[in-house]
């Protein structure tokens, strides 16, 4: 039995195969299950495994458009803005950033008449400057975790 880098090593036990069982888990990595149990516990307690879900490919379920908008906002309503970005259903991804624009958001549509609705509700907002969308021609890669260094 090794505890060195126990985390580190259940995290990417967990990344190769998330509905792997504890017994699994612990014959994997050479402990006791009541072992990986409580690391487990502690990991997701400390927010560090914040759930477990599938992986989804959104384009199989016709979800074909994915667009990224750009957008500069008003200082004292960035808040607001991304709370509500964050609360439509199809924006996967809301980033608040440096540089030429304040928030970034990655948002899947059906077609480009819904990505289109949804950038003119957005347009609309006083609070928002300046907007830019770019459609994704191509995934390359997305949603892509990877394995933790253990030494």
């Amino acid at each position: 039995m090794t505890y060195e880098n126990l985390d580190e090593r259940l995290i990417n036990a967990l990344l190769d195969d998330g509905r792997a069982s504890l017994r699994s888990l612990a014959e994997r990595l050479d402990v006791s299950v009541t072992t990986v149990s409580n690391h487990l516990s502690d990991l997701e307690e400390r927010g560090v495994i914040r759930g477990y879900t599938p992986k989804v490919d959104y384009d199989e379920l016709g979800y074909d458009v994915t667009a990224v908008i750009q957008l500069k906002v008003e200082g004292s309503a960035l808040p607001e803005i991304t709370d509500r970005l964050q609360g439509h259903q199809q924006m996967v991804s809301v980033y608040e950033v440096t540089g030429d624009h304040d928030v970034i958001a990655i948002g899947k549509f059906r077609d480009t008449d819904a990505m289109n609705d949804q950038i003119k509700e957005l347009l609309v907002d006083p609070d928002i400057k300046e907007s830019n969308t770019s459609v994704v021609l191509n995934t390359v890669l997305e949603n892509e975790q990877f394995p933790l260094d253990v030494e």
